[in-house]
């Protein structure tokens, strides 16, 4: 079976409004072996509407419509699929008494406008929706089939999973599985050159990179008919991707850098204390976002200012003044001026200039030092980051983060 989503609403193209619900559909039907081979989105006018029905019912055999269910005028998602289907709409009694029944529970009174939610194409099949007013739609025309789903996400989401999900499982090619692998301290050239001729050699399981807000990404995909397959297909090619990389793999799925940090620490049995200047507090508000941080991470300090490094953390003026606020020497004695105070096992600290001023020839904006301290080792790194304010600092405290992780796992 292949399969196209129709996203109706104007919200949607204008921007107004992030898709979610595309998103969501596409990756559980991926998961029941349904290809999806277009997505598009078209506004609250009937004639579009309709030609867009229209084209996706001629391409594909399955049509997921999102959208235009609502009681309001411009909601004509149910008319338009009616008439694309030469159906006539019929009031369905029952349904209408559960609108009723829910604006009497909420002592509301129902307008008549709502009525038109209670309307199905003839032989239509509704689809219960506990979250809302608008019941779901299913519709069979030969072999084609069409289903309507509110836009709502928190409508939406559980109408898909308990309902459409299960009816659509007979026509899935077999299972589809897939592993996410979160890549971070390496570029995305540089990435898919090394695993290259994996990606061109893989076919089921197949292997397809990204670049995300949050890094970069490896995606296993494996289809099968049985979950243990697809799992061991996955695992083999795993391996080899993780030969590859080594130590730039920091987690799997939804496995976020600061969680796979915060992990690492607690099978250590390590303690971290951090000093941030740059960053204003970023490593510690993301260490913090982990449950079970806090029983590693103990104190966190924002020396923003030149004084406040002098006097909180013990770095003597002179050395701030030879060396400059943002170098590998204050770093370093930031490092080990926290680890200090804080008692700590690791002393983590970052300085540098995150712009949109204050750069120099030698030291531009987005110049970073960062400096870590475990035992008698010291670690450095001074990175160059492009991109405004905001990105640079992010940036900045995901690679400060990474070397915590790298510098653990060597231990």
């Amino acid at each position: 079976m292949n399969a196209e989503i129709l996203s109706v609403g104007t919200e949607l193209l204008l921007g107004d409004i992030v898709n979610t619900n595309t998103q969501y559909i596409a990756k559980g039907l991926a998961e029941l072996g349904i290809n999806v081979y277009r997505q598009s989105v078209v506004g609250d006018n009937p004639k579009r509407l309709k030609s867009s029905m229209e084209e996706s019912l001629g391409r594909a055999d399955l049509v997921i419509v999102t959208g235009g269910l609502g009681p309001t005028k411009d909601d004509l998602t149910r008319e338009v699929a009616a008439d694309v289907l030469g159906k006539k709409l019929i009031l369905d009694e029952e349904i209408l008494r559960g609108i009723q029944g829910f604006f009497d529970q909420i002592k509301v009174t129902m307008e008549k406008s709502n009525r038109k939610q209670a309307y199905l194409p003839e032989g239509a099949l509704a689809i219960e929706n506990p979250n809302g007013t608008s019941p779901g739609i299913l519709l069979e025309e030969g072999e084609k089939i069409m289903i309507l789903l509110p836009g709502p996400p928190r409508e939406l989401q559980p109408m898909f999973d308990n309902h459409i999900r299960p009816r659509l499982k007979k026509y899935g090619q077999g299972l589809v599985k897939s592993k996410v692998l979160n890549i971070f301290g390496i570029g995305e050239s540089t990435m898919e050159a090394m695993v290259d001729d994996l990606m061109e050699a893989q076919d089921n399981p197949s292997l397809a990179p990204y670049c995300m807000k949050e890094g970069l990404i490896l995606r296993i995909t494996a289809r099968a008919r049985r979950e243990e397959e697809a799992d061991a297909m996955i695992r083999s090619l795993e391996e080899k991707v993780r030969e590859r990389l080594g130590s730039y793999v920091y987690g799997t799925d939804h496995e976020s850098l600061e969680e796979a940090v915060v992990e690492a620490l607690l099978k250590k049995e390590y303690t971290i204390s951090v000093a941030e200047s740059c960053t204003g507090g970023l490593i510690a508000a993301k260490i913090t976002n982990v449950p079970g941080a806090s029983r590693i991470f103990p104190l966190s300090i924002v020396t923003y200012s030149e004084a406040s490094k002098n006097t909180l953390l013990g770095i003597s003026k002179e050395n701030l003044k030879s060396h400059g606020t943002v170098s590998k020497e204050t770093a370093i004695a930031m490092a080990k001026g926290i680890r200090k105070k804080g008692g700590t096992a690791l002393g983590l600290a970052i300085t540098g200039v995150a712009g949109p001023g204050g750069g120099t020839a030698k030291k531009p904006v987005g110049t970073i030092h960062i400096a870590l301290v475990l035992g008698d080792r010291v670690f450095h790194e001074e990175k160059r980051l492009l991109g405004d304010r905001n990105r640079i600092r992010h940036m900045a405290a995901k690679h400060a983060l990474n070397l915590v992780r790298k510098a653990v796992m060597e231990q």
